[in-house]
């Protein structure tokens, strides 16, 4: 078995960098693969992890749906009113309802039947939307109205009704019969008439139950600091999250993925310090679970079942998609502020497939429901075809049918690369400044350029300045570059060409120009900056020992 995880993990990781450098998804790369290292192929992964592949997708949703929820907007969803309602029940309903009328004209289902691949296929994918949503808003792509935000939520939503809908009515083609309950006062009702209060029931407690685990998670690692570090604040949020989703399948009263958003959501609202610090582990965990749960996807898929369906099932998903996803999108949307670009978005951003298909596509053929090899070729046609297409399309439209707006580092994590330059002199003083400069550079996982600007022929003072920066800056990464020119014009056009993040030079004024950079430079670069500059004084003309540094910004 350890085999095999080395196997996924690291042949997944090269598939996902290989479609990287292809301009495609990391998914595509990291799917295919797990065709090819799957049964269907090659037969490299172990069997004992191929049975235990769901419960490894029930981690990684579990670690993307607490991403979303660590990355929602209250403020932007309640601007949304209930278009984000609307998105989580309409165009889902929508979608299923013409892909069960389809079933019936092309494979000649019954109603039930029909209404049981459209709950399967009209299923969104959390592992391919949450991602796309987080890194547009972590662009700005679509803030100012909340269409990420709504996006999330609508998505969350929507799995939960069809996964009701779906048990709903696995259990009435299993037995042939629907099942009743009898409530107080003498009231019977069947499992059908009693769906939207199952509907309902999940999501209030979901949402409860989320409220709750964020309370506890707030009491536990920020009130009584129970934990040392950041690693260990994900470790026991993950752990809690996890119990909710094991829960909710042991006691099938609450939505465990909604639970583990709303918790995310929740701790926003409740401690935003602790929510920052939980996304950022959070985005570790997903770099190993992304892996885990493609390559398991890709290996889980039943290749052989696609030569008969595969017109029919083109077919099937277009119809849905086209027809009865675009009613409920237009439906969801209607008496917004939406534009009719950003209504056209939800095309690529709101219709990939993949998690849960792969999580129930097989359960019909494995209870003998008739029909059950074509629903489970069409859903396994659902994730080939929407999956790659999804992670592809949002990034790519995104910019096109979008309005870009004010990130809120508050609510998203921010990936950038951040680059320092370290303008540095002969003079004892580039010790102090490249000193420094390692120190921030440690802090923020930062890159350095090292920038002499040559004044006077000195190749034995570069050496020694260039021997002392890969001393100091020995653990970083970081370019060493002399040149000659003007010290603040040169400066500033390096901030510009390498996208530098702040600058860091020295400021002593008490000395000769030619040894130093001097006060007035540090002025002239001040006055053009258009970003944080720090001043480091010699330490042996301060006023105090150590550094004595501040930040300006023009």
């Amino acid at each position: 078995m350890l085999d095999s995880f080395i196997l996924i993990l690291l042949i997944g990781f090269l598939g996902g960098q290989i479609a990287r450098r292809l301009k495609a998804p990391a998914l595509v790369g990291m799917v295919l693969l797990g065709i090819i290292l799957g049964p269907q192929v090659a037969d490299l992964i172990s069997p004992d992890v191929l049975a235990a592949s769901a419960s490894w997708r029930a981690i990684a949703v579990m670690v993307i749906l607490m991403k979303a929820g660590l990355g929602l907007d209250r403020e932007k969803l309640q601007q949304q009113g209930t278009v984000a309602l609307r998105l989580g029940f309409l165009p889902a309903a929508c979608e299923a309802l013409v892909i069960a009328l389809a079933a019936i004209w092309i494979f000649q289902f019954d109603f039930f039947t029909g209404l049981l691949l459209g709950c399967i296929i009209g299923a969104e994918s959390p592992a391919v939307i949450v991602p796309g949503m987080l890194r547009l808003k972590s662009l700005g792509w679509g803030v100012t109205k909340g269409i990420p935000d709504a996006i999330l939520t609508g998505s969350a939503l929507s799995d939960v009704l069809l996964l009701l809908v779906f048990s709903l009515l696995l259990n009435f083609l299993a037995q042939g019969t629907t099942s009743s309950v009898t409530l107080p006062f003498g009231i019977t009702l069947s499992t059908v008439q009693l769906l939207p209060l199952q509907i309902i029931c999940q999501i209030l407690l979901g949402v409860l139950l989320g409220l709750a685990t964020a309370r506890l998670l707030v009491l536990l690692l920020a009130k009584r600091n129970w934990t040392q570090n950041a690693v260990q604040d994900s470790l026991v949020a993950a752990s809690l999250a996890l119990l909710l989703v094991v829960l909710a399948e042991k006691f099938p009263f609450f939505s465990g993925y909604l639970a583990v958003m709303a918790t995310g959501f929740f701790l926003i609202e409740l401690d935003a310090a602790l929510a920052r610090r939980l996304r950022s582990g959070f985005d570790g965990l997903w770099v190993v679970a992304e892996i885990v749960l493609f390559v398991l996807l890709g290996a889980s898929i039943q290749l052989q079942v696609l030569e008969t369906t595969l017109v029919p099932g083109l077919v099937i998903l277009a119809s849905g998609t086209l027809i009865g996803r675009a009613l409920g999108w237009y439906l969801s949307t209607l008496g917004s502020n939406w534009k009719w670009r950003e209504r056209l978005f939800l095309l690529p951003g709101n219709s990939a497939k993949a998690t849960v298909q792969a999580a129930i596509g097989a359960i019909p053929l494995a209870q003998g429901i008739q029909g059950g090899e074509t629903i489970l070729a069409i859903a396994a046609l659902s994730i080939l075809v929407t999956a790659p297409l999804g992670a592809w399309a949002i990034p790519i439209f995104a910019p096109k049918l979008l309005e870009k707006g004010e990130v809120d580092p508050t609510k998203v994590a921010i990936a950038r690369r951040i680059v320092i330059l370290a303008a540095v002199d002969t003079s004892p003083l580039a010790s102090q400044v490249l000193t420094k400069t390692a120190d921030l550079a440690r802090r923020s996982d930062a890159e350095v350029i090292v920038l002499h600007i040559i004044r006077t022929n000195d190749p034995l003072g570069v050496e020694h300045l260039q021997e002392k920066s890969q001393r100091l800056l020995a653990d970083i990464r970081h370019k060493f570059i002399a040149i000659t020119g003007s010290i603040p014009e040169e400066i500033i056009r390096f901030t510009q060409d390498y996208q530098v993040s702040e600058i860091v030079m020295g400021k002593r004024g008490h000395q000769p120009w030619d040894e130093v950079l001097v006060g007035s430079v540090s002025q002239a670069v001040l006055e053009s900056s258009q970003i944080p500059v720090i001043l480091v004084e010699d330490e042996r003309i301060a006023n105090y020992s150590g550094f004595r540094s501040s930040e300006v910004q023009n």
